[in-house]
This record gives C-alpha cells, structure tokens and sequence, in this order.
C-alpha cells in the first residue's frame, strides 16, 4: 500500500453558544481542516485539526501552508508504519504540531481500515466500553453557569470544567465555582479553569476562598513554575493543560507537583503517535488523564475517543465530545453523548466517514 494523493477541505464551525474564556479568548466560529490521504488499493484515511485563536501556539492559517509542505514527502510512502512516516516529517518541518496531528491521524485512520480493526486496538487494547464525559460552561454570569451546570448535569454529566477569570474579578470567579459546586450537590468532579489567564495572587485568592469546597484547579497561569505556587498556596489538586505539551513538560509538572490531571491534547501533542508515548509517561507517573484536542468536529473526536478507550483503567479521568459543541456536525451517524458517557465508533479506523457534501470543495489537492 502507497499512498496516493492528498486533499485538504477548510470547514466553518460554529459553536452552538460564544465560548468565553479568560484574557478575552472565545470560540464562535473557527475554521476546523480535514485532511484525505488517497492510497493505490482505495481505502484512504481522514485527520481533521482545529486550532483556536490565541489559546495555543497555533493557528488554522497556518494549516493549509504546513500541509502543502509535507505533502510531497507522503506520496508514494506506506501508511503502515506511522511513526516512521511521521519522524520523518518531523525531520523535514521543524515544529508545526498541530499541522502535523490531522496528518497523523489520517496515517492512523488508514492503518486501522488495513488491519481491519478499529482505532483503540491498535493504540493499546479497547479497556472501556464507554468513557465519562466532562461539560465545559462558558465563562458568563454565575447564574447562567448554574443553568448550563443544571442541563448537563440532567443529560447524566458528572464532571463539570467551570471556565474563570472573563473579569479579572477573584470574587466573581468565587461565586461561579461556589454556585455550580452548589448547583450539582457533593460527588460530581467540578474543577476550575483560567487556560493561563490568572495571575499568582488572583488563583490563591479563589482557592483559598473555596478550599472547604470539594474543587480542582486547572492551569490558572501561564508557567508551570506559578501553577505550583497556587497549589502550595491553596492545597486543592491541580489539572495542567496548556503548559503540558511534550514528555519534557509533564516531568517538569511531575517534578513540581502539579501534575494530578493533564489534558493530552492532539494538536498540542502532534497527532496519536506522540500522544501515545505521552500517555506511558503520564500513567507511570500517576496521572490521571483527560484525553482529547483543542477544538474540532467529529473526525478529531472520534481520534480523542480510541484514544480514551485504550488508556490503561485507573489513568482515565474524563473525554471529551468536542463535536456536540458546534455546528455543522461533519459526520452525522458519529457517536453522541448519552446518560453523560460516550463509546467509540464502531467499524475500522477511525469509524467516521465525513459526509462529502459538508466538506464540500477541497483548498489543496495532491497527488
């Protein structure tokens, strides 16, 4: 098996509600890229990657121009050994991550249709039949986080990530944290997210305020160095999420004690193939994992979730459905949510063929 041809489609995705976040970071609509990889036998393998403005070192101009680059090294090479394939892209393109994870995971879409196995065995072994599910709640006025809390927490959801700091305001990210812990009673996980947007003194006096609260915190600033001052200063767990993007910086997280939970994360990571030496490392150092991307629809999705599916019990903590937040949904007969957990696709690969006529014309095309 050879590979063939490349073409790359741009698709507008909108979120179903403005996502807000703190230092004025949102997600209305945002461009979400899928890549085809063709092969000589017919069968080809599909990747998608979904950057969001100034959140990560990435962006979706950015994709369709990295994409261009690497094509060429990809014509006539086997699918079959992924990690081969994408050393080498690596060895050509210094960088560009998240360019290379829709790449990657299109590699891993044609291996698995090859073998004629779904995704999560061939990343591990299937060891879940289904996965826990967090809802993320838009950074807004209290009470409307309540609402949102309240509906998810109706569909079955039990892990809650309360977005802060839209208002530089301490006390109101208090009030958001007490609210919703209030809102969904003792038990469910709820856990308050800055993406790197609070300083030192803004996150202790939050924790400090809701250390009687059953709460986690997830990276509330930008280095690793100040995420491990607010956890000494608070005693509350810790999430990292921006700030862990490679094997060096969960150490790092490891070796300053902030590394309860991590976010791996597709784009930041470069695709399944170093996710998945990400994860070795992250189980033998006793995290627990939240497995998924930054952004995207249903094909970046279905990857977060063969992932889930195949990370060791005990080393799970939630995924995500990345596609149940916006619109268009690429792939209408993919998995959705229910009773607050969701399984995998079923069928080989990835499982999800996009409907074409969504994807509509392509911006690049190789071969």
């Amino acid at each position: 098996m050879k590979i063939t041809g490349l073409s790359l489609w741009a698709v507008a995705l909108t979120s179903h509600e403005t996502y807000h976040m703190a230092e004025g970071k949102t997600c209305d609509t945002v461009i979400s890229h899928v890549v085809r990889l063709e092969t000589d036998t017919g069968l080809h393998g599909w990747g998608e990657v979904c950057p969001i403005p100034h959140y990560l070192p990435a962006y979706a101009g950015g994709v369709p121009s990295a994409v261009q680059e690497l094509a060429p090294k990809l014509m006539g090479v086997s699918p079959l050994g992924v990690d081969a394939v994408m050393r080498d892209l690596d060895a050509h393109l210094i960088g560009h991550r998240y360019a290379k994870s829709a790449i990657d995971i299109a590699l891993w879409d044609l291996y698995g249709k090859a073998a004629d196995l779904p995704l999560c065995t061939l990343l591990g072994g299937r060891v879940r039949q289904e996965m826990p599910l967090y809802h993320s709640i838009t950074c807004v006025a209290p009470e409307e986080m309540v609402r949102i809390a309240k509906d998810a927490y109706a569909t079955g959801i039990r892990q809650f990530q309360v977005k802060l700091g839209v208002d530089q305001n301490w006390e109101a990210d208090v009030e958001r944290l007490t609210k919703v812990r209030e809102a969904v009673g003792g038990g469910p996980l709820v856990y308050g997210d800055w993406n790197c947007g609070a300083s030192k003194l803004h996150a202790t006096r939050v924790g400090r305020a809701v250390s009687h609260l059953d709460i986690m915190l997830e990276q509330p600033c930008k280095t690793l160095e100040d995420c491990a001052a607010v956890r000494q200063a608070t005693g509350l767990p810790m999430k990292i999420d921006e700030a862990a993007h490679d094997i060096a910086s969960l150490w790092r997280a490891h070796e300053l004690g902030v590394l309860d939970a991590v976010a791996l994360k597709l784009s930041k990571f470069g695709g399944l193939s170093a996710m998945r030496r990400a994860r070795d490392v992250t189980v033998n150092l006793g995290a627990e994992i939240c497995a998924e991307c930054t952004w995207g629809s249903d094909i970046v999705t279905a990857a977060a979730l063969h992932f889930a599916a195949s990370t060791p019990r005990g080393s799970l903590l939630n995924t995500c459905d990345l596609s149940s937040y916006v619109a268009p949904r690429l792939c209408p007969c993919a998995p959705q949510r229910a009773n607050g957990r969701i399984a995998p696709p079923e069928g080989a690969g990835l499982g999800v063929p996009p409907d074409r006529d969504i994807l509509g014309t392509p911006i690049l095309e190789v071969s």
